[in-house]
């Protein structure tokens, strides 16, 4: 990359240790969401594929399918694990390297728990959760005690998808990531939205990845429906609002359609940077990098590279 290029922030990228895929396997996880099998990661290849793409910083997390296999003492202990390994990584490259900590949900005594340690010892810079967890959507209402104390943190939630309920039959043998990511993500919102969790924790900063997925199409939706069949409170805030006020990373497919449907609808105030590596392999990285540098910008004087920089550094600066 040229020196005067603005180098990305890219908050949404993965990682795996070899215990991390040794206890999926354990649980039965040979092929993750329909893919063909677990990706290879490490800090040496992590780093070579942000030198090679112009990316200043990471933010790593842990992709579907997550931690809970079925045994809430067991993800506790993983959850444990990958997050002292994630900001072991982040101590040894500060410049280079952050965390969002993985929560053993839907245990929610144990995510407490964790999340309080990530963030006062493990210095975690958000935590990451998916768009369900056991079939629970992120509005269900057990869920209250963990946004309760994530909103007097002001934290940062990265929301992932994973697949939905009854997979098998919804994705007629295709992988999931392709399409039934982005409508799960879709329908997290939603359920943040329309169970109030938005209204109720204003100061939780979430980050919705893949620009929202179909959500951008759907909110006009949304809206029309939630005020013919009074599905929301008089005073709460319209779709476009409430959704607008959330953060969107563009990994993915970016251009040339899903950032300009997003942008069309929320803006590009809180529009991110993300990659999806390590379970984007580079080659596509590399593609998609290419195709933010060469899209039509947000303005004459603004890239898209300034831009998610910017944004992110407020994001992160809670300057929301």
């Amino acid at each position: 990359m040229a020196a005067e290029t603005t180098r990305l922030i890219d908050v949404h990228a993965h990682f795996v240790t070899d215990s991390y895929v040794a206890a999926a396997r354990a649980a039965g996880i040979e092929q993750p969401d329909g893919m063909p099998g677990w990706p290879a990661w490490s800090v040496e290849q992590h780093l070579d594929l942000m030198e090679r793409s112009g990316i200043e910083k990471s933010y790593l997390s842990v992709s579907s399918p997550g931690v809970h296999f079925g045994d809430d003492g067991a993800a506790r202990t993983l959850a444990r694990v990958v997050n002292d390994f994630a900001a072991e990584v982040g101590a040894d490259h500060p410049t280079r390297f952050g965390h969002f900590a993985t929560l053993p949900l839907p245990d929610v005594e144990g995510s407490l728990a964790e999340a309080d340690r990530a963030f006062d010892v493990l210095g975690a810079d958000g935590v990451a959760v998916k768009t369900h967890h056991g079939g629970r959507y992120l509005g269900d209402p057990a869920f209250e005690p963990l946004w309760a104390q994530l909103e007097r943190r002001g934290a940062i939630v990265f929301v992932h998808p994973m697949s939905p309920p009854h997979a098998d039959e919804l994705a007629l043998g295709r992988p999931r990531p392709m399409l039934e990511f982005p409508f799960d993500t879709a329908r997290a919102a939603s359920d943040l939205y329309f169970n109030g969790v938005l209204t109720r924790y204003p100061h939780i900063r979430w980050i919705l990845p893949h620009g929202g997925g179909p959500l951008p199409l759907l909110v006009d939706r949304m809206e029309l429906l939630s005020g013919m069949m009074d599905l929301l409170p008089a005073d709460a805030p319209g779709a476009v609002e409430a959704f607008g006020r959330l953060w969107y990373d563009m990994a993915g497919t970016p251009f040339p359609r899903q950032i300009p449907a997003l942008a069309a609808a929320f803006g590009v105030d809180h529009v991110l940077y993300g990659s999806d590596y390590c379970w984007t392999p580079p080659p596509l990285v590399k593609a998609q990098v290419e195709s933010v540098d060469s899209a039509p910008q947000p303005s004459a004087t603004q890239s898209w590279r300034d831009l998610t920089t910017r944004n992110a550094a407020r994001l992160f600066t809670k300057d929301a």
